[in-house]
């Protein structure tokens, strides 16, 4: 066995060989001091772009690293879905490489599951391997489900809300121009997930259909709702010359207003055709609402929310979103505008503000103090260029581990400027006593 003495004796002797290993850096700096100035150089321009790169954000994601799945049954119970939807999934998501947990949720129409994977899982491999086995799952469950991959976004990806400030425009036309032609061009930012939209009426087509008169004309119910289908479609034909000219016929069957669903035919009595108008109602209105979405309390409005995708630069893409909101604005109608309802890069800007702050008052600080007390320019002067040169370091390091900046580490590095200091001003007094005695000891 070692004893306490032995351990002393050991302990001192790793003790001797670190100040001396220090003593031996310390002389070899002084010795090739432009060589160090030119390694300090170097590191705080490699800094600056590390700085540049670095993802910052307002939140650190401490979300887990998982995907999920989502399918919708219309009109089902919760114990429907999770018998026939939710647990065939689960069932089948079994088994997948790097799986942690999965998780699972099932409620009225709609089933969730979370797949949980280890932290150094890619997330896209993983969606894929998720996506391997919905291929096959697809067969486990009721025909007509599809089950669908959520957004490749966090829980703290909701960088941006905006709203449409649209007066005198209904809320059935706003939700429409959201749907189909701001959402559609806010997606094709680099870094954006998802663009969800939210308010308003998602405008639809409503037959009411008439018992009395569909029990008249001896018409089932299935057979309307066939024909509401079958007429609602292009149909391709064929192509076939004539003259030497070449001709391609098709059918156009979409419907594009009210009286083409009016007229639809669904059969026939004593050769007359009875259309949908002769057995029921329709009208243009808005699809089932779960709730509604009020800004303010000035009234109802219709907008979207920006998703961010994983390890992307969160004040990057919200200026890239902003700047393709002033391109879309161009093709909106006249007194339709954007306006942000919730904007993260305040929060980001704000938190760098505050550290390059609390940079320069230390520096200042730090200058006046050590030319108050040393007497010395040189000296603040040295105190000074390490401030910059380490804080560009930490960032080098931050993008080799893969850890994105935001509101707690740059707090961080505001505290450790103060450590930096106090160290830098230690060493100078200590440099300046030094040879202070030195300089007494030559002239007795």
């Amino acid at each position: 066995m070692i004893g306490p003495a032995h351990r002393a004796t050991a302990l001192w002797t790793g003790l001797l060989k670190t100040i001396t290993m220090i003593n031996q850096l310390i002389s070899l700096s002084l010795k090739n001091r432009y060589i160090v100035l030119l390694i300090a150089a170097a590191l705080f321009a490699w800094g600056i772009y590390a700085i540049r790169e670095n993802p910052i954000d307002a939140i650190p994601d401490l979300s887990e690293n998982q995907v999920i799945v989502f399918a919708e049954w219309q009109g089902r119970s919760p114990q429907i879905m999770e018998d026939q939807v939710t647990y065939p999934l689960v069932s089948n998501l079994q088994g997948i490489p790097k799986v942690k947990a999965i998780r699972a949720t099932s409620m009225f129409g709609m089933s969730f599951v979370y797949i949980v994977f280890d932290d150094k899982a890619d997330v896209y491999w993983a969606r894929s391997r998720v996506l391997e086995r919905l291929n096959y799952a697809q067969r486990l469950i009721p025909q007509g489900v599809t089950p669908t991959l959520g957004p490749d976004g966090t829980g703290v990806g909701h960088i941006l809300w905006y709203t449409l400030d649209a007066k005198g425009m209904d809320l059935g036309e706003q939700r429409a121009l959201q749907d189909w032609y701001v959402k559609l061009g806010l997606q094709t930012v680099p870094g954006v997930s998802e663009v969800a939209s939210f308010g308003g009426f998602e405008k639809q087509y409503q037959v009411t259909i008439d018992p009395h008169k569909l029990n008249y004309y001896n018409i089932p119910l299935s057979q309307v709702l066939k024909a509401v289908k079958s007429n609602n479609n292009d149909v391709g034909g064929r192509k076939f010359e004539m003259n030497g000219t070449g001709y391609i016929v098709r059918g156009l069957g979409y419907i594009k207003t009210l009286s083409d669903v009016e007229s639809i035919p669904v059969g026939v009595i004593n050769t007359i055709p009875v259309k949908i108008k002769d057995i029921a109602t329709v009208q243009m209105g808005g699809d089932e609402r779960l709730g509604i979405f009020d800004q303010n309390g000035n009234g109802e409005t219709v907008g979207g929310i920006v998703v961010m995708r994983y390890g992307e630069n969160a004040d990057k893409v919200i200026h890239a979103v902003k700047d393709k909101m002033a391109n879309i604005q161009k093709g909106l109608p006249p007194g339709v505008s954007f306006n942000i309802a919730y904007d993260r890069s305040e929060l980001i800007e704000s938190s760098i503000d505050s550290v390059k702050h609390t940079l320069i008052e230390e520096m200042i600080t730090v200058s006046i103090i050590v030319i108050l007390f040393l007497l010395s320019f040189k000296s603040a002067l040295s105190i000074i260029i390490q401030i910059p040169i380490t804080i560009a370091t930490s960032f080098i390091l931050l993008n080799a581990f893969g850890i994105s900046s935001n509101i707690m580490s740059l707090t961080g590095i505001a505290l450790a400027i103060g450590v930096i200091v106090d160290n830098g001003i230690v060493m100078v007094e200590n440099s300046h006593r030094n040879l202070s005695l030195a300089q007494q000891k030559e002239k007795s």
